[in-house]
């Protein structure tokens, strides 16, 4: 039996059901240390988890689009844990402990990412150097996605030795039927500047005039702008009418999706976007920013959407030609499904399990 300890952040809806399914491997005792408690979404009990769970404390801080917790007390629960393999997801404090612990310890360490090697071009020389020292120390490396395989050979290392672990949904969750009086356009996230909502008012204020009718939003989140997005959107109620239907919890989500035609990412920096993998599940086509970790791949220009740059007439132009060609809606939601299929938690548990046991490979060989 290989003991294998992840140690990450929070408990992530998208996450959890795919380490349940890891630690359902024949042959691996999979266990999850937490920097936190959940937050993402706490509708499910971490009683109903389905693998060995354990809580660190420390201060645990969230930022902007990142967040950080140090706890050097993780080492003292590595040494009654006994791992054979450790896996962290990052390189705060709390996750340096656990890497270090792995070296002095000879425990193979595997560095799992959702980083991609766009969203990491900004980094210090000092944050590229723990990488570079962190990497090179590494036996085995998972990434969420082909921009993470891309990071990761940035760093010299061998592709043999990468797994791919996507970043999904639940996709037979999404998939339900399409209600009859959908809104043009759904927006899901929080309100922050980031996520850019206020360009999704635009661009449906600018979709309205070319169309010749009123078009309709469903914003779903909160945030510190909603104020202002409630202000603008009233300034131009006679072109759109605007919902803003508040947080959706796990359980809501696919009526959300249901109920609207198109899904607008105008992010300025995800290094994925899983609520890209809910509306592809759900069958809507998907207008996204090149700064997504899903464009490109999830999201493929001209077959199940459009990956354009955050401005307004590109936007304009690829939503009209979705809300007039009925046929190419239709064309483009069925492709939206065939898409995702791939983006699958037992696809994303296979290749957690697989970098697992190749890592334990190398340390029984190399005792």
């Amino acid at each position: 039996m290989i003991k294998a300890i992840i140690v990450t952040n929070v408990p992530a809806p998208y996450r959890v059901p795919v380490w349940r399914l890891a630690a359902q491997a024949e042959g691996i005792d999979l266990q999850l240390v937490f920097c936190g408690q959940p937050h993402i979404d706490t509708s499910l009990s971490p009683d109903d988890y389905g693998f060995t769970k354990h809580f660190l404390a420390g201060p645990y801080k969230i930022m902007d689009s990142r967040f950080t917790h140090s706890d050097f007390g993780v080492w003292a629960l590595l040494n009654r844990l006994r791992p054979d393999v450790v896996i962290t997801t990052g390189y705060i404090p709390t996750f340096m402990y656990a890497f270090a612990w792995a070296v002095a310890h000879g425990a193979p360490h595997i560095a799992m990412t959702d980083g991609t090697y766009r969203s990491e071009l900004s980094l210090s020389w000092k944050h590229k150097l723990v990488r570079h020292i962190v990497l090179r120390l590494s036996s085995g490396f998972i990434g969420a996605s082909e921009g993470s395989r891309e990071l990761f050979r940035q760093y010299g290392v061998d592709a043999g030795r990468m797994h791919l672990s996507y970043l999904c949904t639940d996709n037979d969750r999404f998939n339900c039927p399409p209600s009859a009086t959908a809104a043009d356009f759904l927006f899901c996230g929080r309100f922050v500047a980031l996520k850019r909502p206020l360009l999704v008012l635009d661009v449906a204020q600018a979709t309205a005039i070319r169309l010749g009718r009123r078009v309709s939003v469903d914003f779903v989140g909160s945030g510190e702008l909603e104020t202002q997005m409630r202000q603008y959107a009233a300034e131009m109620a006679e072109h759109v009418e605007c919902r803003f239907l508040g947080y959706a919890s796990q359980a809501e989500l696919p009526q959300r999706y249901a109920h609207a035609r198109l899904f607008l990412f105008p992010t300025e920096n995800d290094t994925w976007g899983v609520v890209a993998n809910e509306a592809c599940a759900a069958g809507l086509p998907v207008i996204v920013s090149p700064h997504a970790g899903v464009a490109g791949e999830l999201i493929v220009d001209g077959y199940n959407g459009y990956v354009r740059e955050m401005d307004v007439e590109l936007w304009t132009a690829a939503a009209v030609d979705l809300l007039t060609d009925e046929a190419k809606y239709r064309q483009f939601a069925a492709n939206s499904r065939e898409q995702v299929k791939e983006y699958s938690y037992a696809n994303s548990a296979k290749g957690l399990v697989a970098a697992i046991r190749e890592s334990d490979a190398l340390r029984r060989k190399n005792p």
